[in-house]
């Protein structure tokens, strides 16, 4: 079963940078979501797609899923771009 392993981004809607460093090991689903019969729901029978595990380290989540023969793959964090002006330069 792939997985993918990315660490956390920083949420938009908020300034705290608080469990940025958390590595987060993804299943990915192994079959496609369908419509519940009753609800309509978009639903699937497959658990693995709710699991999230997290890690400290990039090098601890390949070491999880090498122990356990999950082929993981790793995606880097792009590097942050700080915008940094003055109130000045608004009215330049």
């Amino acid at each position: 079963m792939p997985a993918r392993i990315y660490q956390r981004p920083k949420n938009a809607m908020q300034s705290g940078k608080a469990r940025l460093d958390e590595w987060i090991l993804d299943f990915a689903p192994a079959e496609a979501r369908r419509p519940d019969p009753l609800m309509g729901w978009p639903g699937s029978g497959d658990t693995q797609a709710q699991v999230q595990l997290t890690f400290p380290s990039s090098a601890a989540a390949q070491a999880y899923a090498g122990k356990y023969g999950i082929e993981a793959e790793v995606h880097g964090t792009p590097p942050r771009k700080l915008k940094l002006q003055t109130y000045a330069d608004n009215f330049r």
